[in-house]
């Protein structure tokens, strides 16, 4: 790749470290978005013992540039995201790859529309382990740092995206327990 292009990407890619998502983490400060890509990644790795059958390559290269689309937009909740913010992160990104050279603007708009369509594997995963690193962050921070409404939607975020496979269920599963203590340890302490 030429390096003037190369350095263009590195910039862009460095607003996925300074844009923060609405979790927090341990440490009581806002989680980034690259901390979240990088943990996904992390997530795929360690879970490809339980997708033989899956092209965990392809499965790595979706979690780490699942939100590269907020480096243009920022991160949105998803409990505040609309089609409307959808449709522009979208637009940003296929802007994007068209700019970029062969072979990775093919590789990556073939990438993008495999996760959009969620039909393969691999996309069903990426797809659940996004929903669980989320999920996991949110049990991982103080419960102080949580809405009214996540009490309910750390119950049931992510239920539809793991239906596909009994281990993300019982990930889910877990999860879903840990989630349930820190409510109740809470609610314990008035």
């Amino acid at each position: 790749m030429e390096i003037g292009k190369f350095l263009e990407i590195m910039d862009l890619a460095e607003n996925l470290k300074n844009n923060t998502r609405h979790s927090w983490t341990s440490a009581g400060r806002r989680e980034s978005v690259a901390e979240h890509s990088w943990r996904l990644v992390l997530m795929a790795y360690f879970v490809k013992d339980e997708f033989p059958e899956a092209d965990m390559d392809k499965v790595l290269k979706m979690c780490l540039f699942h939100d590269m689309g907020e480096a243009f937009t920022g991160d949105i909740p998803a409990f505040l995201k609309t089609e409307g913010d959808e449709q522009t992160e979208e637009a940003q990104i296929q802007k994007w790859l068209s700019t970029l050279p062969a072979p990775y603007r093919t590789e990556l708009e073939e990438l993008f529309a495999e996760m959009s369509a969620l039909a393969t594997t691999e996309a069903r995963i990426y797809k659940a382990l996004d929903k669980m690193e989320a999920l996991i962050q949110h049990n991982e921070a103080d419960i102080s740092t949580w809405l009214p409404l996540e009490y309910e939607l750390q119950m049931t975020y992510g239920t539809k995206e793991v239906q596909f496979s009994a281990y993300m269920q019982a990930l889910k599963k877990e999860v879903n327990r840990i989630s349930q203590e820190k409510i109740d340890a809470k609610e314990k302490e008035g």
